[in-house]
């Protein structure tokens, strides 16, 4: 099964202040098996459900959940993460960038950033009246991902597919891919289900929707990612 589609049905910002949220404090290991950490005092587990599996199959001794959901956010989502690897590398013995499991998720007005080039020429306008990035020049929607251009828009070179090179994956949400599906439909007398599909056929490379990027984020810390939300 293609990572785009993650098996769902067709239908459906360290510190307060400074931007970093809260670890998490589940861990599995590579066996399945529960750890001790994963427990809290109550005894409590957390269920696995087979759509999350994915977050545990990401190789890596070091586990980071990039949370965004505005356009200046998930533009500042893609360079936290890529000083989170560069600085490990750099600054830890024996490291590399490869020891990090790393997710950036899109979701709510970020959601568009999962998203190619073909669907911004396409439906530029809203994408870019959600993520707030226009043509500095002209103020005209934009035809591209801004993130798909080294150096534009605060990116720092830390593009769709630079990342995805270095290993990053991305969390896409569905709920706000189905709500824009809706939206454009709506605009072009298209069917939703139609731009539905036209959508989750055309996300960025190591693209995953998941049924809610908030959904994303809880389960994440759930399997040992900590959190950090990028309020740009």
């Amino acid at each position: 099964m293609k990572n785009s589609d993650s098996g769902l049905p067709a239908r459906r910002r360290f510190l307060t202040g400074m931007g970093l949220a809260a670890t998490g404090a589940a861990v599995v290991s590579a066996t399945g098996t529960t750890s001790h950490a994963q427990r809290n005092r109550s005894g409590f587990t957390p269920a696995r459900h087979p759509e999350d599996n994915w977050m545990d199959q990401i190789a890596g001794n070091h586990r980071a959940f990039v949370d965004s959901s505005t356009g200046a956010g998930g533009v500042a989502a893609m360079n936290f993460a890529s000083n989170i690897m560069s600085a490990h590398a750099a600054a830890y013995q024996g490291a590399s960038e490869a020891d990090y499991a790393m997710i950036v998720c899109f979701r709510h007005d970020s959601s568009p950033f999962g998203f190619n080039d073909a669907m911004w020429e396409k439906y530029g306008e809203l994408f870019s009246g959600r993520t707030g990035h226009r043509d500095a020049d002209t103020g005209a929607p934009l035809k591209i991902n801004p993130l798909s251009v080294a150096g534009t828009y605060g990116n720092r070179g830390n593009t769709v597919a630079a990342m995805s090179a270095r290993g990053v994956h991305f969390a896409i949400c569905n709920l706000s891919t189905m709500g824009m599906a809706g939206m454009l439909a709506r605009s072009t007398g298209e069917s939703r289900d139609a731009v539905y599909q036209e959508l989750i056929s055309n996300s960025i490379p190591n693209g995953r929707f998941v049924p809610a990027g908030v959904v994303a984020a809880t389960r994440a810390q759930e399997y040992g990612y900590s959190l950090l939300y990028s309020a740009g």
